[in-house]
């Protein structure tokens, strides 16, 4: 199996802050990768090192089988939009298409006009008075029109309306056909990852919570419902994720690779949030509980 990214025993201190704690990943090219968290939880962190922008204190990691930014070649495999997807504002639409092609060896400025064009971006207009949909589109277009193996997005749609992330979201898609892509994305907005991720990663507390491609956790995710007090016979490879309670009703989240009769199917929303619930309230996990699919 090819691997956008491995990591093992990945850490990053900050001085006294450990923002990335003993981190273990394995994912797959050709995913789509949600990466979800908490802010503080270690996301742009695990990106920064990805990217080749920082360099871990402890552990390894490899992108595409080699370490981040070990050479232009390297680099040259990997795009990234940073968070607000910064562009500069004093440079045309046309200057940024031009400065692309001058530090990328692979530019495809074919490709990049095309998207231009098809995103109703005026070439002569600088980018500082782009809306904020059409900034993040620029700033898509150039990371993608470098032509490497794996885009790197952090946080890329926040500040967008909804009508714009659906748009970028769709771009994802195409991107992973056309351009045979890997794209790693943190975002908070767990129903946009829904419908374009095929992998996730759950981070907080500085260390991973869960991670595996989307359909093999949600065959292993449960909810069990029951009255208030009764108790629930479960597998005995059970695992306990969350439970909620209300007066009359309490609901569980469990994971477990044997059926459990009568419970239902919990969609990545759900299973996601379990999983955040369970690190904000009882702290980080060990390792070997934690991990799931292609990390176990």
């Amino acid at each position: 199996m090819t691997l956008a990214i491995h990591t093992e025993s990945l850490s990053k201190r900050y001085r006294r802050h450990l923002a990335l704690d003993d981190c273990t990943l394995a994912i797959p090219d050709g995913r789509i990768v949600g990466l979800v968290g908490p802010n503080g939880s270690g996301k742009s962190t695990l990106l920064g090192l990805a990217s080749g922008m920082i360099a871990p204190t402890s552990g390894s990691i490899e992108v595409l089988g080699q370490r981040p930014a070990v050479s232009a070649d390297q680099l040259a495999r990997v795009g990234f939009v940073a968070q607000d997807a910064p562009v500069y504002s004093r440079l045309t639409v046309t200057d940024h298409l031009e400065l692309g092609a001058r530090l990328n060896p692979k530019w495809d400025q074919a490709f990049a006009e095309r998207r231009i064009r098809e995103r109703g971006l005026d070439l002569k207009q600088k980018a500082g008075s782009l809306s904020g949909g059409q900034r993040a589109q620029l700033a898509l277009t150039v990371a993608a029109a470098k032509r490497g193996e794996l885009l790197v997005l952090d946080e890329p749609v926040a500040a967008l309306d909804p009508l714009a992330r659906r748009g970028f979201m769709r771009d994802l898609l195409d991107f992973v056909d056309e351009l045979e892509v890997s794209v790693i994305l943190s975002s908070h907005l767990l129903g946009d990852l829904a419908q374009v991720c095929d992998h996730l990663i759950v981070l907080a507390n500085g260390r991973v919570h869960v991670s595996g491609d989307v359909s093999d956790l949600l065959a292993v995710h449960y909810r069990i419902t029951g009255r208030a007090g009764d108790p629930y016979r479960l597998p005995a490879d059970a695992e306990l994720i969350h439970t909620e309670n209300s007066r009359d009703e309490s609901s569980v989240i469990v994971r477990s690779t044997s059926p459990i009769p009568g419970a239902e199917a919990v969609d990545l929303e759900d299973m996601t949030l379990a999983y955040l619930t369970r690190a904000t309230t009882t702290g980080p996990v060990g390792p070997t509980a934690a991990m799931t699919g292609a990390d176990r």
